[in-house]
């Protein structure tokens, strides 16, 4: 009767009666009036095109199978693993479908809830979910979602057959009910509430050998309790325990396989040559640890991520007691422990932190930081010195500084060093040749800016890990973040900075420029540095910077491209129009305030950047750019 009434008020366009007191009187004829609607139901279903239209875009296809195929592809959803996964019935089915649809009629990712400007700038944020539900509840548990989103959506009648009507919940006996009870840890007032309620230890006892509980208890427990708060409250705490566990089963999937996938494509020895090639990278490392021995000179190590072992072979090096290598790619691990083995550095037996040489003081742990107890038995708080390159495009992509941390709280000494000790984001501007305009402009004499065009707009959604010339900079550097790892909390890594950008004074003129004296900025570049100060590094302090004024690293720059150009001058060189549009050639900007926020995305190891740019005149006048926001 439940699943015809849903039914029914589907055929009614969602209409209920208003009069409860009218319900007695007219059963009869709703009886007639619902057997009639369910017949109507039926045959309206037969009549249902097999037009399928796509969660997410526009594409139709004829049957379901073919869209959800679709739908993994194209959008990450796989909806059939999700109803598999978390065991949801044909109402969770019907919920997830038209939330999903209500979310992307917003614009809004459905998983992570970010919102974008058009369906276009959605689609190419859509990523696999790293958790389906907030405090303990799925994202889509509401019975707004009974309601379709869209009239006769073909998609809604075709799944039901698909589904398994069998997994239901069984039948609860008062047994179940009263051992639940026991258990419950409001009983204690339900029990002062009802005296006739009362609970004795033989009650206990016999619930363990299996007799009828029930006997001991009188009308009050078995009628008012079991009946009014027993059996539901009992099936919806098994359902919550369900939802629990599968949330946790289904969050740690997925994290397991992106673990897999990010520490799998460390196995590559073309990652480690490129590494180890970044003369400015190695260099550093080998500076701060070779260069400021009576930090290393005896210590206790742990190099998180070694990789290759190279800053562990260092660390040995600068005499060191005892390294522990951490890392969680198993053939790395292997590849390391061969090395030091081959460089007379791999402890073996009893000897560590013995001999002149400093051989055998390196131990190569394979295993994730996280998981380390697992694998080897490190005391707490033992380490001297933590060491670890875990900086990853614009700093915090691959999020391998939660694992530093994590090593920092877990084994490094109150009074431990941790290198680097400090990181800095930076932020500036960058004009025309920072682009891939002026090549395609030019190609062996052909005009061919289209193409250009269209890298732009693409530029304009995704960022771009790339070196920029420092003579295309067109302002001033400023800083967007700084990090201090020896104080700093996880929660840290997600932050949002405002900086103001303003014409560089070196600028070099150029004939475009030389009349008008603007400069046109097309996005902003982000770098890093990280500082090995003289906090731990007192013979020998290092900075490693990865600055388009530097020498090239292998991190380069990574560059966020404006939805348009903002024109820009210096405030005495152009006083602007008063009435022009703030950014415009004849309104320039005297300044370019940019306000960026950098979160853990809920894709496990990436990033989520939203940029707001505004532009400031020569009088005040501001203009605000749309938000863009940039997976990294």
């Amino acid at each position: 009767m439940a699943t015809v009434e849903i039914n029914t008020k589907q055929v009614r366009g969602g209409e209920e009666e208003d009069d409860d007191d009218d319900e007695e009187d007219e059963e009869a004829g709703e009886d007639a009036g619902i057997a009639e609607a369910w017949d109507d139901w039926q045959s309206d279903e037969e009549e249902l095109s097999s037009d399928y239209l796509c969660l997410f875009c526009a594409t139709r296809y004829n049957s379901s199978d073919l869209l959800f195929d679709h739908c993994v592809l194209e959008h990450s959803f796989d909806f059939r693993g999700i109803v598999r996964d978390l065991g949801l019935d044909f109402y969770g089915s019907l919920k997830l479908i038209n939330f999903v649809r209500t979310q992307v009629a917003q614009n809004k990712c459905w998983s992570c809830g970010l919102s974008f400007q058009c369906n276009a700038d959605l689609n190419h944020h859509l990523h696999a979910a790293a958790n389906y539900g907030k405090e303990g509840k799925f994202l889509w548990d509401d019975d707004i979602y009974l309601k379709p989103l869209m009239i006769d959506d073909a998609l809604l009648h075709s799944f039901v057959d698909d589904l398994d009507e069998d997994d239901c919940e069984p039948p609860v006996s008062k047994e179940e009910v009263f051992i639940e009870l026991l258990n419950n840890e409001d009983m204690n007032e339900i029990y002062s509430n009802n005296p006739q309620a009362g609970v004795s230890n033989s009650m206990i006892a016999d619930t363990t050998s299996g007799k009828d509980l029930t006997t001991h208890v009188g009308k009050s427990i078995s009628n008012d309790i079991f009946e009014g708060l027993g059996a539901g409250e009992l099936c919806q705490r098994r359902k919550d325990r369900k939802l629990k566990v599968s949330f946790a089963n289904v969050a740690a999937r997925e994290i397991k396989n992106v673990n897999e996938d990010y520490f799998g494509s460390y196995s590559s020895f073309g990652i480690h040559r490129e590494m180890i090639g970044d003369k400015v990278r190695t260099e550093a490392y080998r500076c701060a640890i070779l260069n400021n021995s009576s930090l290393f000179n005896g210590a206790t190590i742990m190099d998180v991520g070694c990789g290759t072992g190279i800053l562990s072979l260092f660390a040995a090096q600068a005499g060191a007691s005892s390294v522990i290598a951490v890392e969680a790619s198993t053939k790395m691990a292997a590849v390391a422990t061969q090395i030091a083995n081959d460089n007379g550095f791999l402890c073996k037996g009893k000897n560590i932190g013995k001999g002149k040489d400093c051989s055998g003081v390196v131990i190569v742990v394979p295993s994730m930081v996280e998981e380390l107890d697992k694998f080897k038995e490190i005391p707490l708080h033992s380490v001297d010195v933590l060491v670890s390159e875990w900086m990853g495009y614009c700093l915090l992509y691959e999020s391998m500084l939660g694992s530093v941390l994590y090593a920092r709280d877990h084994w490094l000494k109150p009074s431990g060093a941790i290198l680097p000790d400090t990181a800095t984001i930076f932020v500036a501007g960058f004009g025309r040749g920072g682009t891939s305009l002026p090549f395609w402009e030019n190609v062996y004499g052909f005009d061919m800016s289209c193409i250009g065009k269209e890298i732009m707009e693409d530029a304009a959604r995704f960022p771009i890990v790339d070196v920029i010339n420092s003579r295309d900079i067109v302002t001033e550097s400023a800083v967007l973040q700084s990090f201090d790892l020896v104080t700093m909390s996880l929660e840290e890594m997600d932050f949002t900075s405002n900086c103001d950008l303003v014409l560089k004074d070196s600028l070099e003129e150029d004939s475009a420029n030389a009349q008008s004296n603007t400069y046109w900025c097309y996005g902003i570049i982000l770098w890093f540095e990280t500082g090995f100060t003289n906090r731990f590094c007192k013979e020998t302090p290092v900075v490693l910077s990865t600055s388009p004024y530097s020498s090239k690293t292998h991190w380069c720059q990574t560059i966020f491209t404006f939805h348009e150009p903002v024109a820009m001058a210096s405030r005495k060189s152009f006083p602007g129009s008063a009435v022009a549009a703030v950014g415009t050639e004849q309104c320039p900007a005297v300044r370019v305030r940019t306000r960026i926020s950098i979160a853990r995305s809920s894709v496990h190891r990436s990033i989520d950047i939203s940029l707001e740019t505004m532009g400031i005149s020569f009088d005040g006048r501001k203009r605000n750019w749309p938000a863009q926001i940039f997976d990294l």
